[in-house]
């Protein structure tokens, strides 16, 4: 499989995936620890993938989405955005609307 193909199950495979320095409990730059933060306050469960122990895919990604940085935070196969445009829309309220709609529907039945 391509890195490319791995790209793209990743993306396909987790409604809300942020693509990051570290992990969101251990975060390894303060772009990436910003961007978890916010997602993570939305209260919803997430994927992400720890682009340092990845190379090829922190190689090959900023080309395949046309965003040159990291974080990246896609949700429903759509890129979102890297730390600004995550907190812009934490900030708004935003982000939460958006996670809360692309969580899995489990996840819902509570409410």
């Amino acid at each position: 499989m391509s890195v490319i193909d791995t790209i793209k199950e990743q993306i396909e495979g987790n409604d809300i995936l942020l693509y990051m320095k570290g992990t969101p409990r251990f975060p390894q730059c303060g772009f990436s620890s910003r961007a978890s933060e916010a997602v993570m306050a939305c209260g919803e469960r997430f994927a992400f993938v720890n682009i340092l122990e990845n190379p090829e895919i922190r190689a090959e990604l900023p080309k395949y989405a046309n965003w040159p940085t990291f974080p990246q935070l896609w949700v429903k196969g759509e890129l979102i955005g890297g730390c600004d445009i995550i907190c812009e829309m934490s900030a708004s309220g935003e982000l939460a609307e958006l996670i809360k709609e692309a969580a899995p529907a489990e996840d819902q039945e509570s409410e």
